[in-house]
């Protein structure tokens, strides 16, 4: 499979109680910068009572956009741990956000590195990691001599058909990748060469285990 990058499935969060002190972990998955900062604002507003908001982001397939905030805490205690556990993890198009509700106990440096990387690790842990693969959005169109076979081959191999048309031809749409070759070889043979194959596009999708979660 074209593997593009790691990422996560889907927003969540998570807290825990470190010496008095909350600690709130929140991960969205994030398409660009503007989207990270949106995300971010909304957190601040949410949790304005907050001691800290702290954060960090990683955007596109390159990693290129990487930035952090340690939103008053000392330099170096909170946003560059929570961007550590990004990298560490292999994940773009993320932002994380852990927020703090200060209990009255200082943590020291060391104490807050470790708080704020666990703030980071469970808010992914609350969502799920996951590859981010290119498919191809395919068009099949054939004669309806050819449906059953064609529907029981796509079942038997796990394709999910997305969408069914049937006028003077069968039409199924489907994502499939780039390298596999069984899937096409078999609707080029089963039907004599006789069916339509078109790429209707190319969609990033987060998979696990190379089964595509929609």
């Amino acid at each position: 499979m074209s593997l593009k990058y790691y990422s996560i499935l889907k927003d969540s969060e998570d807290e825990f109680i470190e010496r008095k002190s909350k600690f709130i972990g929140y991960a969205f998955k994030v398409e660009s910068e503007e989207m990270a900062l949106e995300k971010l604002n909304l957190i601040k507003e949410k949790h304005r009572d907050a001691t800290h908001n702290c954060s960090a982001y990683i955007i596109g397939e390159d990693k290129l956009i990487q930035r952090y905030s340690d939103d008053g805490e000392p330099s170096g205690t909170a946003g560059v741990p929570i961007l550590e556990v990004l990298k560490k993890e292999d994940l773009t198009n993320v932002l994380i956000v852990v927020t703090r509700y200060f209990g009255g106990i200082l943590l020291g440096a060391g104490g807050l590195v470790r708080a704020y990387t666990k703030g980071a690790k469970i808010a992914i842990d609350a969502s799920r990691r996951v590859d981010m693969v290119e498919y191809n959005y395919y068009s099949f169109k054939y004669d309806y001599t050819y449906h059953g076979a064609i529907q029981n081959f796509l079942i038997k191999n796990g394709y999910k058909i997305i969408e069914e048309n049937y006028t003077d031809v069968v039409e199924l749409k489907l994502h499939g990748t780039e390298e596999d070759k069984k899937l096409i070889e078999f609707l080029t043979n089963e039907t004599s060469g006789t069916i339509k194959i078109e790429i209707l596009s190319k969609d990033i999708l987060p998979t696990l285990k190379g089964k595509i979660i929609y």
